[in-house]
């Protein structure tokens, strides 16, 4: 297993360790549901330092990336970000990213951790336009500073003004005693806050400045279950090689005003209307869904299944993310979601589940 630079660091916190996407990751420090609330109240740190970083280069940097990403990254100046995702040639995602806009003809692409190397053939496959492709991967780490205070905590950290990087933008510069760091207002958790992107013998001690500054070390779990509370799909769940854009509701970041891989299917797919579509639900009484739970109708005709579920720590209630056929898809619908032997009713609802 790899390891983040941070591992020392986590253990020495008691972190609980375990394997994810090939790396050996904290997965929580003091419990789930605290750090949960601690990112919807005040600010936590995460280590993710585990995703991928690729540098694309040159004057045909933005025609490959307009090639290979659903997403119109023209649109992108310079300091600001996109979520994207990368279609195969059969429909459906090799990956959902972020593309940063770095300079004119510099771009940065972070990609999941599990498929960094899938990612980086598959870009280097396509790379027909000979621009310059560097995998920065092993070299640098990433830091996600989240939640309601993470602007005034972490403000005494950096000459840049915190409250003034828009949703999406980010500045490069100074933070925690370390210069040229991309400071990114983005993250996966609904809540706010930053991520940092520095080099993996720098991130010692951004982290320890980040927690004296008074973030709490936050673990994958909580990670997972903010995340889905907002309704963000997580890869290799909710989408994946078999899953189109349009039926996960990535429709937004599909763009057909230019030509990209696979967009004629994926254009007709849209205007024809999908067999089944990821919808979220709630559970209507008590049961938590989990991955891979049978999505049934009244009669208990497997209709779905479930991509992402939990316990809903701000909520108090069991949500869940899943495919179901076309029919099933209008909010307030309602399904069951098969739980051992017990098809426990649930309602299908807009997102997010948690609105702050």
């Amino acid at each position: 297993m790899k390891k983040t630079a941070l591992t020392t660091t986590h253990e020495a916190l008691g972190a609980k360790m375990v394997p994810f996407a090939g790396f050996y990751m904290p997965v929580q420090y003091e419990g789930v549901n605290i750090e949960h609330e601690t990112v919807r109240k005040s600010v936590g740190v995460f280590d993710v330092s585990h995703m991928g970083e690729f540098l694309i280069e040159g004057p045909n940097a933005l025609d490959l990336i307009q090639k290979i990403s659903s997403n119109d990254a023209s649109k992108l100046t310079v300091g600001k970000a996109q979520y994207s995702c990368l279609p195969n040639e059969d429909g459906g995602i090799v990956d959902d990213l972020i593309i940063y806009k770095l300079k004119e003809e510099t771009y940065l692409l972070v990609v999941n951790a599990g498929n960094i190397e899938k990612d980086w053939n598959w870009i280097t496959s396509q790379n027909d336009v000979s621009a310059n492709m560097r995998n920065l991967s092993e070299d640098y780490s990433l830091l996600a500073i989240q939640g309601p205070e993470a602007i005034e905590s972490m403000q005494p950290l950096t000459s840049k003004n915190l409250a003034g990087i828009a949703f999406y933008s980010f500045e490069i510069g100074d933070f925690a005693g370390i210069e040229n760091v991309i400071i990114s207002a983005t993250g996966y958790t609904g809540s706010g806050g930053f991520e940092i992107y520095c080099k993996n013998n720098e991130v010692k001690q951004i982290w320890d400045k980040v927690v004296d500054a008074g973030a709490k070390p936050i673990g994958l779990a909580a990670r997972d279950t903010l995340r889905l509370e907002m309704g963000y799909c997580l890869y290799g769940n909710d989408i994946d090689d078999t899953t189109s854009p349009i039926e996960a509701g990535l429709g937004w970041v599909t763009k057909f005003t230019k030509t990209f891989t696979n967009s004629e299917a994926l254009k007709a797919e849209k205007l024809a209307g999908p067999d089944r579509k990821l919808v979220a639900f709630k559970i209507d009484g008590r049961g938590i869904p989990r991955h891979g739970y049978d999505i049934v109708d009244n009669d208990g005709n497997k209709i779905g299944t479930v991509t992402s579920g939990t316990m809903s720590p701000s909520l108090g209630i069991g949500i869940g993310l899943g495919y179901v056929s076309s029919a099933y898809t209008a909010i307030d619908s309602k399904i069951n979601i098969q739980i051992r032997k017990n098809a426990i009713p649930a309602t299908v609802v807009k997102l997010p589940f948690y609105k702050g």
